[in-house]
């Protein structure tokens, strides 16, 4: 099977795939025919041990989103059953996702027993500099798979969207951030 397919029964995006590829992480036997096309050896892609030991996390920013929260989690959940991985931690908060005070992430990050972290945006685990923890946790041939990369496709725009929120959040308070930094870029584009 090619690289794609194979990254989408795994809930893994495929660019993602395509650079655990070219850093030697991809955690099945693969190997590259013409200047694109990467198989994937089918049977070791549909072993659990092509998983590892799997660690769940899902985020709110208040205790008015609890119902997303739980929805998250029941998500994850069912990723992780169609994957046939092995869930060793699963930990739910509500916080901000623009400081380091998040003790359940934390405590999911330092456990040795997660060797693949599960999120469903990457804007869970952390509004800015994601790619830091994924290099870091690359380091230690461990990986962060995001179930949804449909939050923003295009690198400008997500960049923009980050500075934003990030500029909101010291002006309006951090609850409010992720909002009014979205009203911003629109009237930006529209007017």
């Amino acid at each position: 099977m090619n690289r794609t397919e194979w990254a989408r029964a795994q809930g893994v995006g495929s660019h993602t795939a395509y650079r655990w590829f070219m850093d030697g992480t991809l955690p099945v036997p693969a190997q590259r025919v013409r200047q694109r096309t990467i198989l994937v050896n089918i049977d070791a892609a549909t072993a659990p041990e092509a998983v590892g030991g799997l660690g769940m996390y899902a985020r709110v920013s208040s205790h008015d989103q609890k119902a997303d929260l739980e929805r998250q989690v029941a998500r994850l959940s069912e990723w992780a059953a169609k994957a046939g991985g092995r869930v060793v931690r699963e930990e739910a908060e509500i916080g901000s996702g623009m400081n380091g005070a998040r003790s359940k992430a934390k405590r999911l990050l330092a456990d040795p027993a997660v060797t693949t972290v599960v999120v469903e945006h990457k804007g869970r685990l952390g509004r800015m500099n994601v790619e830091l923890v994924e290099a870091a946790l690359s380091a230690h041939g461990r990986r962060l798979v995001v179930l949804d990369y449909g939050e923003v496709e295009d690198d400008l725009v997500r960049d923009v969207m980050e500075v934003l929120t990030s500029f909101c959040a010291r002006l309006y308070g951090r609850r409010s951030a992720k909002n009014r930094a979205r009203k911003a870029l629109k009237a930006a584009q529209h007017g």
